[in-house]
């Protein structure tokens, strides 16, 4: 008997491709994937709503530009992280050189703060990403149930049971199953043994 190993679909890769040939669902994907992203950046920017959506945007305008110029599509995550980390940061020096106080920027420990906070930002964007891919790679009944279990206000097991058509019981032994197959996936196994 002989098994195959066929490799890991990364619907990443498959978006970014089919981005690159005009398909408009595929880049609807890309930006229904990523915009939590983006948003959490700026948020941790302290960017006001009108400045993070105006981060956004530009983001979204220099993936436009920079698509066909991609070599590892599977980057992207990372490539969107730096992107909107570097806009929030060019935006606030902007903010800060036309303030009163813009001496402080220059000072070596808000530069510091800056610097480890970035690296923050981008170990949790990292993550954040890596989490998403791997509850993509669930099958659709997963990924419905781990929804559930995280909705906010938390549900029942009785109304996750009811909606799901799953007895109460197997709630817990089938979340267990996702989160271990979860854990597998290539992206936070990576994680998980750094």
């Amino acid at each position: 008997m002989t098994t195959c190993c066929a490799p890991v679909e990364n619907p990443v890769v498959d978006l970014v491709a089919a981005a690159r040939r005009g398909d408009r669902r595929a880049w609807d994907a890309l930006v229904e994937r990523y915009s939590p992203l983006i948003w959490s950046i700026c948020r941790g920017h302290r960017l006001s709503q009108a400045d993070a959506e105006d981060v956004g945007q530009s983001i979204w305008l220099r993936l436009v530009d920079q698509l066909d110029k991609i070599r590892e599509p599977a980057a992207l995550p990372g490539w969107l992280s730096t992107t909107t980390r570097r806009e929030c940061q060019r935006l606030r020096s902007r903010a800060v050189a036309c303030s009163p106080g813009a001496a402080c920027a220059l000072d070596a420990d808000c530069l510091r703060d800056e610097r480890a906070s970035a690296e923050q930002e981008l170990l949790a964007a990292e993550r954040h990403a890596a989490l998403r891919e791997a509850f993509t790679q669930l099958p659709p009944d997963g990924q419905q149930l781990i929804a559930l279990l995280i909705a906010d206000p938390p549900l029942p097991y009785a109304e996750i049971s009811a909606r799901l058509g799953i007895p109460v019981g197997s709630i817990g032994p089938t979340r267990g199953r996702c989160l271990d197959r979860m854990r597998r996936h290539p992206a936070l196994a990576a994680l998980i043994n750094a």
